[in-house]
């Protein structure tokens, strides 16, 4: 029986790539000491100069920049062994905790800050799709 390919790896090696572009332009910026324009008035200025904005001292942008390097890095383990295990359980474990804490950014940032950052997002709108495509391999990969 021929062996399938799985294109689940793939997709998430694409939807990685749209995440590390957001996270990279935001940390360029936050190392320039710029602050990006956005669509929402004055919404990223106030979430991207909040006392918030840094954990310990390290801008969320850069722990953003990260975690997409690292999904970047189990993206691309999937594509050499799809049918792992320990892979597919670490995929789906790490976009949770992800998903997690984009859901909590983005109601903090509402609730507390009083402002939405579109490049935030941005980014948790990825980490959505990262989250459905990890479920998704999941599913379709466990008969391998």
């Amino acid at each position: 029986m021929e062996k399938k390919i799985l294109l689940t790896p793939f997709w998430l090696i694409a939807a990685t790539f749209l995440g590390l572009g957001d996270t990279l332009y935001l940390s360029y910026e936050k190392f320039q000491g710029v602050i990006p324009g956005c669509a929402i008035l004055n919404g990223c200025e106030r979430v991207l100069t909040s006392v918030y904005s840094n954990v310990f001292g390290v801008p969320l942008a850069y722990i953003g920049l990260v975690f997409y390097v690292y999904m970047l890095a189990l993206a691309v383990l999937l594509v050499i062994d799809p049918a792992s295990k320990g892979l597919r359980f670490g995929l789906v474990t790490y976009t949770t905790i992800g998903l997690l804490l984009s859901i909590g950014f983005e109601l903090f940032q509402y609730f507390v800050i009083g402002a939405l950052c579109l490049y935030c997002a941005i980014s948790a709108a990825t980490t959505l799709v990262l989250f459905g495509l990890a479920l998704w391999h999941w599913r379709i990969s466990k008969n391998s």
